[in-house]
């Protein structure tokens, strides 16, 4: 498969969100994290684990995060969607404004820098040397492709198509990554553009999914790897227009990017890893008084966001509503933590959820 670009033509403009199908979600299978020694079920149920930037920044956190998924890998079949290392999208996104001031060797020194980092990332990641040395060219392809969007000299277009082509490269960097630090930890993993399969009209910068095209797109793609028992670790927040060209689903859309992959294979479970233990009433860093929800409906989680409250990105909520998908936000430095369920009411499904006990 090509890692970059979608090569079919879909013949849908519209940028608006799809309608997309209804699946039926069983409470069979649930992937049990206190309970990693239980012997194996039927590898039938799908877990999707979104990983954020701060998961992920540097190779320590990467393992660690691999030793999550390990974990996972147990009992279910497992698909992995990745930010970008934390602070990189903003430093692509500066890459595009210095371009438009015209201080092109300024952009290009940057440029050279985020590319540096990754492999600091590869060398601290300790691979065996075969292994090390096929990551290393994957990221100098990549890196190639980098450096011809910021040349050091000439004159550059900047449009919102060349930032959204800019900021595509740190997810498609931590991909390579992060299936490099599973495959270390034990886990046969691959990692997989997005752009691939996320159809999306040409907002640049804020493009809208054709969802019905990316599931079907999405699963010719990602059920045969989750049949060979490879973890796909799939790029968010990325995803291309019908004619190839890569655009970006708006900023902090990567929880949207992990609901609309899982939906892809019909998981049955969404877990965002993220750096907080879950959902607050409030502001923990600014309310003493913030208490953690450990459980809430799809209806409480909208009014929470509806209030301000920082919960998930505004598309994540429908999507999971409508599939039954239940979603966890959970602490990726605390993985004791049972953090909190958004879905549908317990009632008499407490002890068989993600999670174990509280």
């Amino acid at each position: 498969m090509s890692p970059e670009y979608v090569q079919e033509k879909v013949a849908r403009e519209s940028c608006l969100v799809e309608p997309f199908a209804v699946t039926s979600i069983t409470e069979e299978g649930r992937f049990t994290a206190a309970n990693n020694d239980a012997a194996e079920s039927p590898r039938q149920s799908v877990v999707a684990l979104k990983f954020g930037g701060s998961s992920l920044l540097g190779a320590e956190r990467m393992l660690h995060a691999a030793e999550l998924v390990r974990a996972a890998a147990r009992s279910s079949r497992v698909i992995v969607v990745v930010s970008a290392m934390k602070g990189v999208t903003d430093r692509l996104l500066s890459i595009s404004r210095t371009l438009a001031e015209g201080k092109l060797s300024h952009a290009r020194n940057e440029a050279e820098g985020v590319l540096h980092l990754h492999f600091d990332v590869l060398e601290d990641l300790q691979l065996e040397e075969a292994k090390h040395d096929r990551v290393r060219r994957g990221l100098q392809l990549l890196g190639r492709d980098l450096l011809h969007e910021v040349p050091s000299q000439g004159r550059v277009a900047t449009t919102p198509e060349l930032a959204d082509r800019l900021a595509s490269f740190g997810e498609r960097f931590s991909a390579r990554l992060f299936a490099a630090a599973l495959e270390k930890s034990g886990v046969a993993a691959v990692p997989v553009s997005s752009s691939d399969f996320v159809l999306t009209c040409d907002t640049f910068r804020d493009a809208k999914p054709h969802l019905e095209e990316t599931r079907a797109r999405g699963r010719g793609i990602l059920l045969p790897l989750l049949e060979a028992a490879l973890v796909p670790v799939v790029t968010g927040f990325i995803g291309a227009t019908p004619d190839g060209r890569i655009t970006t689903l708006g900023r902090n859309s990567s929880d949207f990017s992990g609901a609309i992959i899982a939906h892809v294979v019909d998981a049955e479970e969404l877990v965002i890893w993220t750096d907080v233990d879950g959902v607050y009433t409030a502001n923990p860093h600014v309310s003493v008084e913030a208490k953690l929800l450990h459980d809430l409906s799809y209806d409480e989680a909208h009014a929470l966001a509806a209030s301000g409250a920082k919960v998930l990105h505004p598309h994540v909520l429908p999507l999971a509503a409508e599939t039954e998908m239940t979603i966890w936000i959970r602490n990726t430095f605390k993985p004791h933590a049972r953090g909190t369920r958004i879905g549908l009411p317990q009632h008499a499904h407490d002890h068989a959820q993600f999670g174990g006990a509280a």
